[in-house]
């Protein structure tokens, strides 16, 4: 399943962690384990965040994914189960037969 995976980055523990020479190399690390098929870096509720997506079938891989942002960068994190259009494609029958039985 595929999810974004939403973080936000407090101040002062971002402070810290851009201040530390190996940033850029760590964070490519964090990426790599977790697999990330695209990271998308911005301001979330005004704070550093950003976007990571993530494909994976295991829910015990949430952990993984979410540990080193909470004990890195203390960051704030979601998981958004999202889809692909071809997902979307896949699910018409189910989406036809909810209309007709509540719509």
């Amino acid at each position: 399943m595929r999810y974004i995976v939403r973080f936000q980055i407090p101040i002062e523990s971002g402070n810290a962690a851009l201040r530390d020479p190996k940033f850029g190399e760590k964070l490519q690390r964090v990426l790599s384990e977790m697999k990330a098929e695209t990271a998308y870096f911005t301001t979330v509720d005004g704070q550093r965040g950003g976007y990571i997506v993530v494909n994976f079938d295991d829910a015990s891989k949430i952990a993984a994914i979410a540990e080193p942002l909470f004990l890195w960068l203390k960051a704030d994190v979601e998981f958004i189960p999202v889809m692909l259009a071809e997902d979307l494609a896949k699910a018409g029958p189910a989406i036809a037969a909810a209309v007709q039985k509540w719509g």
